[in-house]
C-alpha cells in the first residue's frame, strides 16, 4: 500500500497546531506528567501532542517510533519516526522555536521527511533523491566565506575552541529547527556531541540536510547511521560542507 506522506504529514501538523497552540507559554504546558522510555521527563504538552499523532498514525497500520511511548511494532514495512514537539521546553516557556518532526522509512531506507515549524508556518520536506523543499520551494545549504560561519552547537564544555574559528554561535534549543535552518542556509551547521539526541529528534533533519546538499556525520566524521528506536542516544554533526566539518573535527581532536 502506498501513502501520500506529504498530505499525511501536513494534515497532522495542522491538527497538532490547532490542538497545542492554546497551551503555548502556559504553566500547564510544562507540567511534568511522567517519564518517557529514555527516562526523560514528559511534559503535559508532549503527552497531548503525542496522543494526537498516534491517533493519526494507528489507522495507517505502520510501525511507530515516538519520543514518549517508544516503539509500536505492528509488522509493517513502513516505520514512522516522529517527534510530535521538538523544543517542548521552548514551547512551555513562551519561546517560539519548536517544531513537529516526521520521518518515514521503508524497512531501513528513508522515504520521506518533514519538519513543520509552527510560528512561521514553515513546512520543510525531504524527498530522497529529489531534494529538500520549504513550502514547496527548493532549498540548499549556504556556502559561507571562511570565518563567516554561523554554527549552533551543544557540547557540555567540549570543542570550545570552535568559538574562535567561526563568526557566530547559536543555541536555539530545538535541533529539528536547527537542522531545517542548516538545510535552508540560515545556519551553516549544528552539532550535538553530548551523546544525547535520539533518532526521533533528528531523523527528518538528517534527510533534509542531506537532500539540501549538506553533510551529516557522527563525531568521527563518518556518515551518520542510527537505529529506528526511541531510546538510542547518539551524537550528530550536520554541516553545509566539508570545510566546516573539517574545522569541527579538528577542534574535537585537539581539545584538551
Amino acid at each position: 500500500m502506498e501513502f501520500a506522506w506529504n498530505e499525511i504529514a501536513l494534515n497532522m501538523a495542522k491538527d497538532l497546531e490547532k490542538t497545542i497552540m492554546p497551551l503555548f507559554g502556559t504553566k500547564k504546558a510544562g507540567e511534568n506528567v511522567g517519564t518517557n522510555v529514555s527516562g526523560d521527563v514528559t511534559k503535559y504538552v508532549d503527552k497531548v501532542a503525542e496522543d494526537l499523532i498516534i491517533r493519526h498514525l494507528k489507522p495507517l497500520g505502520v510501525n511507530i517510533v515516538s519520543e514518549e511511548v517508544g516503539e509500536i511494532d505492528v509488522g509493517s514495512d513502513y516505520t514512522v519516526v516522529v517527534d510530535p514537539l521538538d523544543g517542548s521546553y521552548n514551547f512551555s516557556m513562551g519561546i517560539p522555536i519548536f517544531a513537529f518532526s516526521f520521518a518515514v522509512f521503508r524497512r531501513k531506507e528513508p522515504v520521506y521527511g518533514a519538519i513543520y515549524e509552527f510560528f512561521p508556518k514553515a513546512f520543510y520536506e525531504a524527498i530522497p533523491g529529489e531534494g529538500a523543499y520549504l513550502n514547496g520551494r527548493r532549498i540548499h545549504v549556504n556556502e559561507p566565506e571562511p570565518g563567516k560561519e554561523a554554527i549552533s552547537f551543544y557540547t557540555r564544555g567540549r570543542c570550545l575552541g570552535l568559538v574562535k574559528r567561526v563568526k557566530r554561535v547559536r543555541v536555539l534549543g530545538a535541533i529539528a529547527v536547527e537542522m531545517a535552518y542548516t538545510a535552508k542556509g540560515s545556519l551553516d551547521g549544528v552539532f550535538d556531541i553530548r551523546n544525547y539526541v535520539r533518532p526521533t529528534d533528528i531523523a527528518a533533519g538528517v534527510m533534509l540536510v542531506r537532500e539540501a546538499g549538506g553533510l551529516v556525520t557522527d563525531e568521527n566524521g563518518k556518515p551518520l547511521e542510527f537505529e529506528l528506536k526511541a531510546e538510542v542516544n547518539t551524537n550528530v554533526i550536520a554541516v553545509a560542507n566539508e570545510r566546516i566539518l573539517k574545522i569541527i573535527l579538528e577542534e574535537l581532536e585537539n581539545e584538551p
